[in-house]
């Protein structure tokens, strides 16, 4: 695409888009949202990004290898948090009887290890995202 205007207005918007996804993802426990939602907005700013600057740019900035490690980062945090709560308490992501201090309600550290799991499933949804929409995109072209 070579129309500056929506070049401009996407290099100005695509960082308060990740933004409010992080955002989204990190308060997800305590208010609507969460890492599906929030990593669902992060995906699209970066399928917002290959429709503008093209796939060759994009690839720059989110190699397919950086997707298949973010992909599996995710799905490992979570799984890890999971077995941490096997290990302390003998139940799949336990949360308060594993010992996390669960805070006050309310406020942004009172989840435990939710925040935690929703981070690890925030990186799952917005690489698995990019990475489909690569993969069309690239089946399209040939």
């Amino acid at each position: 695409m070579n129309d500056i205007i929506v070049k401009s207005i996407t290099r100005l918007v695509i960082p308060f888009l990740q933004l409010y996804g992080i955002y989204i993802i990190l308060h997800g426990h305590i208010s609507p949202g969460g890492g599906f939602s929030g990593g669902a907005l992060i995906g699209s700013s970066l399928i917002l990004y290959t429709l503008v600057f093209g796939v060759d740019r994009a690839q720059k900035k989110f190699s397919h290898r950086v997707s298949e490690i973010a992909e599996s980062g995710g799905i490992l945090l979570y799984l890890f948090v999971g077995a941490l709560g096997i290990a302390l308490t003998g139940n799949f992501l336990s949360n308060k009887a594993a010992g996390f201090p669960l805070g006050e309600l309310g406020s942004l550290l009172s989840g435990g290890i939710i925040p935690v799991l929703m981070i690890g499933i925030g990186i799952k949804v917005a690489s698995t995202m990019i990475t489909l929409f690569h993969v069309l995109i690239q089946e399209e072209s040939q």
